[in-house]
């Protein structure tokens, strides 16, 4: 009786609005290989981690999410062992090794490191709320992510390593945590792009070189790609080519349609109007688990809601950004639409989460 009075409070407008997202990333996969025999199984396989993570996010949404804080350092040892792995014996793939291969598939656990990691600074941040105004408490949490952090940075994946740090500064802010606390730790932290430049693989100091001084006559590189992605977006005009017509899609004029760049092949096909549809539903989503937050029973469930949106936008956004050329090319997926079953799952699991706060945001009534 208790269970059923729980499920009433579900979310169901987010629900749909995450389902409608998830299937029209599945169709813009398809349509976005444009028939190439090397990728067919990229559709089938993103359709069955799509219907897997439904059902990880209802079954996540069922368990009382104050379990997390209880299991919060087996979950932290649990990413510094997958993360130390990946370096030991990860699939390298485009200059990093960033996989686990299990067979027929590739599993990347810096994906699941971002869901995992808000849970544990969720619980250790609500555990010092009212110690919150110490700078040790900062200190002590920003070790806490800046171990896996530099783990992933090491990979080398520096986008993700970026979005670990974007979670720590949301989180200790939504905390409570004094400006001018993090007006100090943001000006050691500009610094950081100079201490970690020496350290950057080539090819990631050439998408930065790439973005301050572009090429307009480059004929391959970051430079072709993004103009390309421009190219492709004004393409589509007010209200597109069509679903499957896009001309710089299917003839293959833009690169990594079906992951980075998948904004501008659905941008050319369903044009500026059906861009910004996509663009509504998905700020829907996060204005939903930022509601999430608002209406948490502790500090601990509003923190992971808020977790959830600020992972959700800033990759969304940068990916986004990303495709205009108003931010350097980066391997950040956009949420729900990118190719990618790790992203996906991840990014169903937060949402699972965001909805077990939302089912026991009030006292059940007896």
């Amino acid at each position: 009786m208790q269970t059923t009075r729980i499920w009433r409070h579900f979310d169901i407008w987010l629900l749909a609005a995450v389902a409608l997202l998830t299937i029209a990333g599945v169709a813009m996969i398809q349509s976005a290989i444009g028939g190439n025999e090397d990728l067919a199984q990229t559709v089938p396989r993103q359709a069955i981690y799509a219907l897997i993570g439904l059902v990880v996010l209802i079954l996540t949404a069922a368990i009382d999410y104050r379990i997390w804080s209880a299991l919060s350092r087996v979950l932290y040892m649990v990413v510094l062992g997958f993360l130390g792995l990946i370096l030991a014996a990860g699939v390298v793939g485009f200059g990093s090794a960033r996989w686990f291969n299990i067979g027929i598939v590739n599993v990347q656990p810096s994906e699941l490191s971002k869901i995992l990691m808000i849970l544990v600074l969720a619980d250790y941040l609500s555990k010092h709320k009212l110690d919150i105004d110490q700078p040790k408490i900062l200190i002590r949490s920003l070790v806490l992510i800046g171990v896996p952090a530099m783990l992933v940075f090491l990979q080398p994946d520096l986008s993700t390593a970026i979005v670990l740090g974007v979670i720590w500064v949301a989180l200790v802010w939504a905390a409570g945590a004094r400006p001018k606390h993090l007006l100090a730790l943001a000006g050691i932290g500009a610094m950081a792009p100079l201490l970690a430049w020496p350290f950057l693989q080539n090819y990631q100091k050439a998408r930065v070189i790439t973005f301050l001084f572009p090429d307009p006559n480059a004929q391959f590189g970051e430079t072709y790609n993004v103009i390309q992605a421009l190219i492709t977006i004004g393409s589509g005009g007010w209200f597109g080519k069509g679903y499957g017509s896009g001309t710089q899609v299917q003839l293959r004029f833009l690169k990594v349609r079906h992951t980075d760049f998948i904004f501008s092949a659905m941008s050319e096909e369903f044009g500026f109007v059906g861009a910004l549809i996509f663009i509504l539903i998905f700020i829907f989503v996060i204005y939903r688990c930022l509601r999430a937050a608002s209406i948490a029973r502790d500090l601990y469930g509003a923190l992971i809601c808020y977790g959830v949106a600020v992972l959700l936008a800033f990759q969304g956004f940068f990916n986004i950004g990303m495709n205009l050329k108003l931010l350097p090319v980066s391997g950040l997926p956009l949420p729900f639409l990118s190719y990618g079953g790790s992203s996906l799952l991840a990014s169903l699991l937060g949402i699972g989460l965001v909805e077990s706060v939302i089912l026991r945001h009030k006292q059940i009534e007896l």
